[in-house]
């Protein structure tokens, strides 16, 4: 592992409770993730690291993985130092790995909230909850603001070190807070709350007509069960509203950094602009910019001619010839990876970026996020 050192990427994370990645889709942020949340708890840190990628990369490259790719671990998972020390790391702190599940982070934040177990039952058993729960949109975002309130205030880490989904989608993490709290805090939902609101306030006859028609023909009375859903998380509203507010405050910390992964790629370039403008826009605090899968192998400041030439005598010349066709190819990418970043360190004022270069293979392992590391801290 890297020496420590008060300057780069080291020197920025110092002091932060908190660790963000924001980043287009394939740009090795979950895999970035995993690498900073090891080499901080390789120096003596104690390090959660979750994420919210719904492709769960992270699950193989952490050993989380059980068989058939299933996961193997529920909740946070201190990895073995065993493993660490097979690989040939030193691990002087403790690195623990989570995939958030929406239905079980949500399930676990009623059970907090909620002091009455019939109540908490009536919840978690209502048809309404379970849809709401397991639902595609919406959940990962709504299970991340409880995950990482229990994180932090409820558990001794030193660093949590939170994945993202594709930056456009994390842009609905940054902004679930307010979202929630709009919704919470609502006259809409007041309407619901309210007694005999839902049924009164906010159904006519016919509409509850066609209610009782569809729980008659499919035995389902979905007009009850809204009833139930609404009249048994009352309760919860408050405290939870109250978390969801310690949570947008805690993005805003001067101990919560986001740090926007990339690569030299046109698209994830433009991505990372983007991302970058709408956390200054919202006063969170931007740290450094890594920029994955660099390209750095090319001509060397040679002609294809001149490097045939140096080639030939060990190679031959046919063979000569099509190393440096190839190699002028990959000096091609790593022109445009050059233009590309100078071009995001001037618009992003980042004068000296992280830079990991391109991979002669994927990472597959905590040997693999190590030397990933290594080129992050160095």
């Amino acid at each position: 592992m890297t020496a420590s050192t008060d300057t780069g990427l080291a020197g920025r994370l110092a002091g932060m409770r908190i660790c963000i990645c924001l980043g287009g889709g394939g740009v090795g942020k979950t895999t970035t993730s995993a690498a900073l949340a090891l080499e901080l708890a390789a120096r003596g840190q104690k390090v959660a690291v979750i994420t919210i990628d719904p492709a769960r990369r992270l699950a193989s490259a952490l050993g989380l993985s059980g068989p058939a790719g299933r996961r193997a671990q529920v909740g946070e998972h201190r990895i073995d130092p065993e493993l660490f020390a097979a690989q040939g790391i030193e691990m002087k702190g403790e690195l623990w790995a989570m995939m958030l599940d929406p239905k079980r982070t949500l399930d676990e934040a009623i059970a907090n909230l909620e002091p009455e177990a019939r109540t908490r039952r009536e919840i978690l058993a209502n048809p309404i909850y379970r849809e709401l729960s397991t639902a595609v949109a919406g959940s990962q975002e709504l299970s991340a603001i409880a995950e990482l309130y229990a994180l932090h205030n409820e558990r001794d880490f030193d660093v949590i070190v939170l994945d993202t989904p594709p930056s456009r989608n994390a842009l609905d993490f940054l902004d679930a807070p307010t979202r929630l709290l709009g919704f919470l805090e609502g006259r809409a939902l007041q309407v619901f709350l309210a007694p005999g609101g839902l049924t009164a306030r906010l159904f006519g006859r016919s509409t509850a007509l066609v209610f009782s028609i569809f729980a008659r023909v499919t035995g389902v009375d979905m007009l009850s069960d809204l009833s139930q859903f609404f009249r048994s998380v009352s309760g919860v509203i408050d405290p939870f509203s109250q978390r969801t507010r310690d949570v947008a405050a805690l993005l805003r910390e001067s101990s919560t950094v986001f740090l926007i992964v990339t690569s030299p790629e046109p698209e994830p370039a433009r991505e990372a602009v983007f991302m970058a403008r709408k956390l200054d826009s919202r006063g969170m605090s931007r740290g450094e910019l890594i920029i994955n899968r660099v390209n750095h192998d090319g001509l060397r400041g040679h002609s294809v001619d001149q490097l045939c030439r140096l080639l030939a005598p060990d190679l031959g010349e046919p063979l000569a010839a099509r190393v440096a066709r190839n190699l002028a190819d990959f000096d091609v990418l790593a022109q445009r990876d050059r233009e590309t970043i100078a071009r995001l360190s001037s618009e992003l004022r980042e004068d000296n970026p992280v830079l990991v270069p391109q991979l002669d293979e994927d990472v597959q392992d905590l040997r693999g996020l190590a030397r990933v590391a290594e080129h992050l801290f160095a």
